[in-house]
């Protein structure tokens, strides 16, 4: 057997590449919308592409399952299970159109997969397993290298078991708006790893994400695992109550990102595959202007200290980082022309493209910020600092100005181990909903847990129109290791 997880940093998720070396043939799991990555990988194994296949409708990227099997002209192997609201919509057979006189051709053949069934890739086997609780469409895949012995080797489980963790049940209701289904889900959860007691320890486990993936609340960041040792270390196998299991699972789950709900959706109804644009223009200064006064979102995509000494007004910082499409997809509204502003130009294809892979595929324009503050400067127009707020300064505030508001945009996970007295939490995707409401005029001092957090948010305030807001220098890691107090949240 021919094993490849091909994993993505940003968005801390894993496909899988599995080949059969008798036959040469290969199946795809998960794959994201860089299918190139996926046809170099089995070109550089000999292989061909004969199966794609998912475990469920994702939340935090865009598929590419569907993209690759058209590609490939490969088998579509989806799940079947669940409701009918959340299954996948596939036509019968899909084709793509003749051209140039030639007869259309069949691009892809959809397999509905249910609970039992098998998939063969040569002397490969992958049985389903339903593993409903993540989502209720959710399947595992067991595979076995029947050349060597017809009982399976491992199990892809997709966001049913992590390294150390579980999928979370609530995304169905929190990110995609179904109401009252985050305790059915966290049960059926549980059902799904009591009916995984049958299989046997020597389980590899090849699970869909790693550390810095918002599909769980403690992820580990080693590649795999074994199911035998998943029971000695990871609580959630360990739980025998259920009432107990669902209390816990569903709380200090981290807020998902506002992209997710769209994810969903998309997913669900089928991805567009567009090309992310390559000749989006260069803006002028005044023609940026005209962008963010036209509804644009203008990201600066430099580091959070660069944007801090000057930026365009109107703009948010996002920078070029590992949790660039994490953040970026928590503050951005849906469907917005994006434009960029980048330090080099060099950097706008990379980032144009992990924008791809959450959907956002309408990039307006992009300008060098460096080019644009300096021409801004030039002609007299405003450009804006952000001052970081010292600790010594937010605690005199926060104890003589009652109208001070300490906004704390770290995750619902990280405040449930401590607070500053007196902050308000508010993760980072509802700090524009928050600023809807809040009187712009009050002073806001925005905190995370180091400080790049802390920058955006206060940058998406000051876009909102808010005149006196500034980051935390340092954020909570400061705050304790200075020994200032800390509160729980249910202490007050």
């Amino acid at each position: 057997m021919i094993f490849r997880r091909l994993y993505d940093d940003e968005l801390a998720q894993a496909s899988y590449l599995i080949g059969c070396e008798v036959t040469r043939r290969a199946i795809v799991v998960d794959p994201t919308v860089d299918a190139a990555r996926y046809t170099r990988a089995a070109t550089d194994e000999g292989l061909t592409i004969t199966h794609v296949a998912e475990t469920h409708i994702h939340a935090d990227f865009v598929s590419g399952a569907r993209t690759l099997a058209m590609l490939t002209e490969a088998a579509l192997c989806v799940s079947a299970e669940g409701g009918p609201e959340w299954r996948y919509r596939l036509d019968d057979r899909l084709t793509i159109e003749p051209s140039g006189g030639q007869p259309a051709r069949l691009a892809y053949t959809p397999r509905l997969l249910r609970h039992g069934d098998t998939v063969d890739v040569g002397t490969l086997r992958l049985t389903v397993l339903h593993t409903p609780g993540h989502t209720p469409e959710h399947v595992s895949y067991l595979v076995a290298d029947t050349t060597v012995s017809d009982e399976p080797i491992g199990m892809l489980s997709g966001d049913f078991i992590f390294v150390g963790d579980v999928g979370r049940p609530d995304l169905l209701e929190r990110a995609a708006g179904v109401a009252d289904t985050m305790e059915p889900s966290a049960r059926r959860l549980f059902a799904s790893l009591q009916a995984a007691r049958s299989l046997p320890d020597y389980l590899q486990l090849w699970p869909g994400h790693g550390a810095g993936s918002a599909c769980g609340k403690a992820l580990g960041s080693m590649p795999q695992s074994t199911l035998g040792f998943e029971r000695l270390t990871n609580a959630a196998l360990r739980a025998t109550d259920e009432d107990a299991f669902v209390r816990d699972i569903l709380t200090a789950q981290p807020e998902p990102p506002r992209y997710f709900a769209r994810m969903k959706r998309v997913n669900r109804d089928g991805a567009p595959d567009p090309a992310p644009e390559a000749t989006a223009p260069e803006l002028s200064a005044a023609e940026l202007d005209a962008a963010i006064a036209g509804g644009g979102f203008a990201v600066d995509t430099r580091p959070s200290a660069w944007f801090m000494s000057e930026f365009v007004p109107g703009t948010i910082c996002v920078p070029k980082s590992k949790s660039f499409t994490s953040y970026f997809g928590s503050v951005a509204p849906e469907e917005c022309p994006v434009v960029l502003l980048v330090a080099r130009e060099e950097d706008l294809r990379p980032l144009a493209l992990r924008l791809h892979h959450i959907g956002f595929d309408r990039v307006a324009g992009w300008a060098v910020a460096g080019e644009v503050i300096a021409d801004r400067r030039a002609a007299g127009l405003p450009v804006w600092t952000l001052q970081p707020a010292p600790l010594d300064d937010v605690r005199r505030r926060m104890d003589t100005d009652p109208s001070l508001r300490l906004v704390d945009v770290r995750n619902a996970a990280e405040r449930s181990g401590g607070v500053i007295p007196g902050s308000l939490g508010i993760s980072l995707g509802d700090l524009a909903d928050w600023g809807g409401r809040a009187p712009r005029e009050a002073p806001v001092v925005v905190q995370c847990h180091a400080g790049t957090r802390s920058v955006i948010g206060a940058s998406v305030l000051r876009a909102a129109g808010f005149t006196d807001v500034t980051p935390m220098a340092g954020g909570y890691d400061a705050w304790t290791a200075a020994g200032l107090p800390v509160v729980r949240p249910s202490d007050g």
